[in-house]
């Protein structure tokens, strides 16, 4: 877009040179990859990784291959100039907002699949969805070869994903978790809360309520099943529609526990309405 506030690349070779002439420079080069819809957690992103890197690039493309077929794609906000000028005032240095023709030429074959802490929680929801994060995550990283990428703890399946690709596929990229954030009144901000309804947006702040009571609880000695099936059903009292989980696991492996004996964390994907929420803290 000519009157972008920011310099737009929307090419691997152009993205490739100018992250090489970066480093030649002796420079560092921070990655924040994104799907647009940008908002404070975005940004938290970017100032983290001023914070570490000389050149931060901020990459937006909303990818295909992580949305099911009844999923939201087509209505997935977009608003690239207002996200450019988000970025810039961030303190971004470059966009690459690569087309679906780059990031998914004709005759496009490849998945990258990462098969264990993929498949619980969200990849028993959604089970198409890691593959889809996973291979566009490894060909922005091998595209942009970041000495660190950025993304956020709010989905820290995700980033347990990606840091074993990371590791799995010695891509030379320290990948770098940053926390979670929410609003004022708790909710994870999130680019889908945009679709919440005013009703809908005051019984979501529950969500971040209910999971620091099952903390307590569990902490406090209730059996962690006891304790999440509690959380559920306050869930839904509170009038989310639909619970696809609440789970206490593993920190490191996301295998269910019985008792607190190593770090972990609590989880929980809820539905209002059509929109989809979720959330996770350490516990």
């Amino acid at each position: 877009m000519a009157d972008s506030p920011l310099r737009t690349l929307r090419d691997v070779a152009t993205l490739r040179a100018t992250t090489a002439a970066a480093r030649a420079k002796g420079h560092t080069v921070g990655l924040v990859p994104t799907m647009g819809a940008l908002h404070d957690g975005h940004l938290s992103l970017v100032r983290a990784a001023k914070q570490r890197c000389d050149l931060v690039i901020a990459s937006l493309f909303v990818n295909p291959k992580q949305f099911a077929p009844n999923e939201d794609f087509g209505r997935y906000p977009r608003d690239e100039a207002g996200d450019a000028a988000m970025l810039a005032q961030a303190g971004c240095d470059l966009l690459y907002a690569p087309g679906a023709e780059i990031m998914y030429p004709e005759g496009f074959a490849t998945t990258v699949e990462v098969t264990d802490v993929s498949r619980p929680l969200e990849g028993e929801s959604r089970p198409h969805f890691f593959g889809g994060v996973a291979t566009v995550v490894t060909k922005l990283l091998l595209q942009c070869l970041p000495d660190c990428g950025f993304f956020g703890e709010k989905d820290y399946q995700q980033l347990l994903v990606i840091k074993k690709l990371a590791r799995d596929l010695d891509i030379p990229t320290e990948i770098v978790g940053c926390p979670t954030m929410r609003e004022s009144d708790g909710l994870a901000m999130s680019s889908r809360n945009a679709y919440l309804s005013p009703e809908e947006r005051r019984i979501a702040a529950r969500l971040n309520l209910v999971l620091h009571d099952a903390i307590k609880e569990a902490r406090a000695g209730e059996a962690i099943a006891e304790a999440e099936a509690e959380a559920a059903r306050h869930l839904l009292a509170a009038g989310f529609s639909r619970i696809d989980y609440v789970a206490m696991r593993d920190a490191e492996t996301l295998a269910p526990i019985s008792a607190l004996s190593r770090p972990a964390r609590i989880f929980a994907a809820a539905w209002l309405g059509k929109t989809r929420l979720i959330d996770n803290m350490e516990v």
